[in-house]
């Protein structure tokens, strides 16, 4: 999920532009409307979206597992008191609102990334950030796109055999520093032998990359962005 794949979604038949743009103003209405109705909105719109890139939220959140642990100890540590009543609701209701929040653009981005090839992505950003400064942030989005699920496919291996030496009946620090040193001098390995494909196939900062054509297509994509930025903009623009 975490990775391009082809498609025949209208998602899929979108210019990468009109997605980028859709991805980056859904964030910063995300971040502007932070209250329950505002979010209830953007969850609707969220699932409008998954449904366009044909993704299924169950399997987007099965992904971003490991991202939950982190969403959730905002709330229990700031609703958590030392003395009676011991946890106040109130306290962890903003926090809850802010991780619900993230998760929500993580489910946009994951739509992004499933629907549009690496090499898209690349020429997007080349496109919207000129010059050097573009090559070198299109590289770098192409870089981990293609890194990072490889890095996730060794982990899980890295796991499952830690499970099958019985890795399981040590205690859990234990567990938790074998895995995370396996896991970073595997890592490692992996950006060595990253480099050295590199330098073999001749990389290039500014290669040939594909050419980006808006189409018919894209209009509702990016009549959206402009009524996300507009909304977003209300609570500032004087009464």
């Amino acid at each position: 999920m975490l990775t391009y794949e082809p498609g025949t979604s209208p998602a899929h038949r979108l210019d990468p532009r009109s997605k980028l743009a859709v991805q980056v103003a859904f964030a910063i209405a995300a971040f502007v409307y932070t209250t329950p109705r505002g979010l209830t909105v953007l969850s609707g719109l969220t699932l409008g979206i998954l449904a366009v890139a044909r993704t299924a939220p169950h399997r987007v959140l099965w992904e971003y597992r490991f991202v939950f642990p982190f969403l959730l100890a905002a709330p229990v540590l700031d609703g958590v008191t030392w003395g009676a009543p011991w946890f106040v609701v109130e306290n962890a209701v903003a926090p809850a609102l802010a991780g619900y929040r993230v998760l929500l653009v993580l489910l946009v981005a994951a739509a992004y990334v499933r629907t549009t090839p690496v090499r898209e992505s690349r020429a997007a950003i080349q496109w919207a950030v000129p010059g050097k400064p573009g090559q070198f942030l299109g590289m770098g989005v192409s870089f981990v796109f293609r890194f990072l699920p490889v890095l996730r496919a060794d982990l899980g291996r890295i796991r499952d055999a830690h499970r099958a030496r019985l890795g399981t009946e040590r205690s859990f620090s234990e567990r938790a520093r074998n895995i995370v040193v396996a896991a970073f001098n595997r890592a490692f390995e992996r950006a060595d032998t990253f480099a050295l494909a590199l330098q073999a196939r001749c990389f290039s900062w500014n290669p040939t990359l594909p050419d980006l054509r808006f189409s018919r297509l894209d209009v509702p994509a990016l009549l959206l962005t402009v009524a996300l930025l507009a909304v977003a903009l209300l609570p500032f623009l004087p009464v």
